[in-house]
């Protein structure tokens, strides 16, 4: 009886190992952002110029707006649900990708690919949905930490995908998608089981609980990516060592486990001692029951008569919970929208055509670059998650301010690789990956602070529609005609750009993007300041705080 109180959906260990679940299918949700792994052997098969492959690749980022779908039905559907409608497309998108690319099936025409590789791009909306949604309502507490633990993995997934796949299968495009469309499926499935929706922390104790535990799967995360990154900085491998790397990877990636199996060890006595009292309970509470009940119900029904309840319908404030109809009528979610688009949409077209970038400045093997966007991607999730949350407990600093700090640092890196000096893109793919992190991170966790919960599934598609939106502008448009004016034409029909020129102007027009990005979060952090000093307070001193520290304070 102890052993299945403790391992029911709404125990602690329970809940933990939901969030443990939650982590890996993050862990391998980054599949859209590994377009450049096997891009250069699509355009090959089916002999396309850069404006055809980068369209292609925006065919997979429009995915995302049908994310749309996913949002609203994570406010009906189970979590279980979602998560298998994400997997079984994700099998279907990249499976048939993987057919092409591996020569198993000719080449389909271009409209029918770029069919399935919106549906490999979808399929990440239904994952990050049901993870993000379930965890960020479970912990609504510690908001930042969650945003930036599961984002963070989000990011690492690139490295894991590209670095397993490096150490396995000597970096092979078609054993590449095929890891992409089985993977997912399988540990969604896995997840299915054990994520779900369950109390919040009730008090204190459980919060200050939750943050512990926090702190631990941070440390884990860390570990991990630097687990990656020496791997990636340290050269080519050989077949044992690499062997060896993928077995302690995939031990890394188990260890969050510790979390739940502690919780359940450290719990196990309290349901004990609980068990033990319910059985003295259970002798003397009917007797008692049964004579205050009728004197309650009593009061309760003369109580009820004698209330009039009048509604008074009004627009909710900034930081109660909206509707979506209420968040797209306020001028601080539009502000919040187009300062997004400015950072992830200038980072997708990094990140679409690193592939191409690579080889304009003379670099054969492009997975480092791959990666290293990947891994500091990471860096920029999980520290913004965390710092921007101490900060407002320490000081009611407006979280918008870290994604102005971090339109800065894009704009400087995006100069940098136009220079195209010697080492521009090594510098390039980890300041762009570094501030592409952050802007996820932060994005997320203020939209929730900004219009609540309530509809928050449906609220973060919206915002996600900037990542296929971005990618058509920036990537589609700017890159691919830019990149296709400075090229010439190659003898299959297909068309190659060599030199710093090939995407000079693409960087500087994106830096330029990036300072207007920057005054729009400035903007946001001054018009939502007193939102972030009422949040101060309450993680300052708790929604029970007395009058005078809450006056101080706000002060």
């Amino acid at each position: 009886m102890i052993v299945g109180s403790l391992w029911s959906p709404t125990s602690p260990p329970a809940k933990w190992l939901g969030f443990v679940t939650a982590i890996w299918v993050q862990a391998i949700c980054g599949n859209n952002y590994t377009f450049a792994n096997y891009s250069d052997a699509l355009k090959s098969l089916m002999v396309l110029t850069q404006l055809q492959l980068n369209n292609l690749s925006v065919a997979k980022d429009v995915g995302k707006a049908f994310g749309l779908l996913s949002g609203l039905a994570s406010d009906c559907l189970p979590t279980s649900v979602i998560l298998l409608i994400g997997s079984l497309e994700g099998l279907i998108g990249y499976g048939v990708q993987w057919l092409v690319v591996s020569q198993r099936i000719s080449p389909l025409p271009y409209w029918q690919m770029c069919i399935f590789l919106c549906m490999g791009g979808n399929s990440t909306t239904w994952m990050n949905t049901a993870v993000l949604v379930t965890c960020m309502r479970n912990f609504p507490k510690n908001r930042g930490p969650v945003s930036g633990i599961l984002k963070g993995y989000v990011g690492l997934s690139t490295a894991i995908f590209t670095d397993l796949c490096t150490a396995l299968f000597s970096k092979s495009p078609s054993t590449f998608l095929l890891m992409l469309a089985i993977i997912p499926a399988v540990v969604c499935l896995t997840a299915i089981f054990f994520l779900r929706e369950t109390k919040p922390a009730s008090g204190p104790i459980e919060e200050k609980e939750e943050t512990g535990y926090f702190h631990v799967f941070n440390i884990v995360a860390v570990v991990v990516a630097i687990y990656l990154l020496a791997f990636d900085v340290t050269g080519n491998h050989g077949h044992v060592l690499s062997r060896a790397f993928a077995v302690g990877l995939l031990v890394l990636l188990a260890s969050p486990l510790v979390v739940p199996v502690y919780s359940m060890t450290s719990t196990w006595t309290i349901f004990k001692a609980k068990s033990n009292s319910d059985i003295e309970r259970q002798v003397n509470e009917p007797l008692l029951v049964s004579k205050i009940l009728p004197e309650r119900q009593e009061k309760t029904e003369t109580v009820t008569a004698s209330i009039k309840v009048v509604e008074v319908k009004r627009r909710p404030l900034i930081g109660e919970d909206h509707t979506i109809l209420e968040a797209l009528k306020t001028f601080d979610f539009w502000v919040l929208f187009i300062s997004f688009l400015c950072g992830v949409g200038t980072g997708m077209c990094v990140m679409n055509n690193m592939g191409q970038m690579g080889l304009a400045l003379g670099y054969m093997d492009v997975s480092i670059f791959v990666s290293l966007t990947s891994i500091w991607g990471f860096f920029g999730r999980i520290v913004s998650g965390l710092v921007s949350e101490y900060f407002i407990w320490k000081s009611a600093t407006p979280r918008p301010l870290w994604n102005a700090a971090s339109q800065m640092l894009m704009a400087a890196g995006y100069i940098v690789m136009a220079l195209g000096f010697p080492g521009s893109l090594y510098i390039g793919s980890i300041v762009v990956g570094i501030c592409y992190g952050v802007r996820l991170t932060i994005t997320t966790a203020v939209a929730s602070e900004l219009f609540g919960l309530k509809y928050y599934g449906l609220m973060y598609n919206i915002l996600i529609l900037n990542l296929p939106l971005g990618s058509f502008l920036f990537s589609g448009l700017l890159a691919g005609f830019l990149y296709d004016a400075e090229a010439t034409a190659t003898a299959g029909g297909g068309n190659t750009c060599v030199g710093p020129h090939c995407y000079r102007l693409v960087f500087i027009i994106m830096a330029l993007v990036c300072v207007l990005g920057f005054g729009l979060d400035v903007l946001l952090a001054i018009r939502t300041k007193i939102i972030y000093s009422k949040i101060h307070v309450e993680k300052k001193f708790g929604t029970n705080g007395s009058h005078s520290n809450i006056k101080q304070e706000l002060a």
